[in-house]
């Protein structure tokens, strides 16, 4: 075999296992993900690049949803990273309820069995409250009915500011998104499967104002927040 062959054949393998290393990487390891809207203002901004450990809840065997093995803890105030049960997409959010948790809004403020929670993190960006429709059954057995069976998904005004009470089922998590007056989550289309769970972000390389003039690109970029570890938010 000629130097010339030889050496074609050796390019051709390095790419080869370059391609197979980074799918591997891709499936089981770490992800890219960009944050597309703005319901996790302002913890996260639209346009925030982030990488995405998939190792944290289990191993998944990649385009099937399938888990064979998990593992790892899961806490109220994580950011994660997960597949909308109903078309497949993957959306962030922040787990605010556990498995047999009660969950209750009342006038925007998040109960937790029965305790008011503290949560630094939350912005509310409207001013109004739409309170409570005096005809509303709000007892237990009736709100866990209605949430279950997805009456909520197409949005009734109070529930964004006075939800439940309802109790999250097993194997299953109540996540919400940290711009609570803007953000689609399980208070409209209810708990979340655990086995749903993809993963979570680990650091933000990359942030892109996409509102900002196009003419001035560096002012653009968002410098103070390349390389944020969003572990420790």
């Amino acid at each position: 075999m000629s130097k010339e062959k030889s050496s074609l054949r050796e390019k051709i393998e390095s790419w080869v296992w370059t391609i197979i290393v980074i799918l591997l990487l891709r499936a089981f390891v770490v992800q890219a993900y960009v944050i597309p809207t703005g319901s996790m203002e302002d913890t996260l901004l639209p346009g925030d690049f982030l990488l995405v450990t998939k190792f944290d809840y289990g191993l998944e065997i990649p385009y099937t949803g399938i888990k064979p093995i998990t593992w790892g803890s899961i806490h109220r105030g994580d950011i994660v990273v997960f597949r909308y049960p109903f078309d497949g997409r993957d959306f962030i959010k922040r787990i605010v309820a556990l498995p047999g948790d009660t969950v209750r809004i009342r006038n925007k403020v998040l109960y937790i069995n029965g305790k008011p929670v503290e949560e630094p993190y939350a912005v509310f960006k409207d001013s109004i409250v739409y309170p409570l429709p005096p005809d509303v059954d709000t007892s237990l057995e009736v709100m866990q009915r209605l949430w279950l069976s997805h009456q909520f998904m197409m949005g009734r005004n109070f529930i964004r500011d006075n939800f439940g009470p309802v109790v999250v089922p097993p194997g299953h998590v109540f996540v919400m998104g940290d711009n609570r007056d803007f953000s689609y989550d399980s208070r409209f289309w209810g708990p979340l499967p655990i086995k749903d769970l993809k993963g979570r972000p680990l650091i933000i390389y990359f942030s892109w104002d996409s509102g900002g003039p196009v003419w001035k690109i560096w002012e653009r970029i968002r410098w103070k927040r390349l390389l944020n570890i969003t572990r420790y938010w």
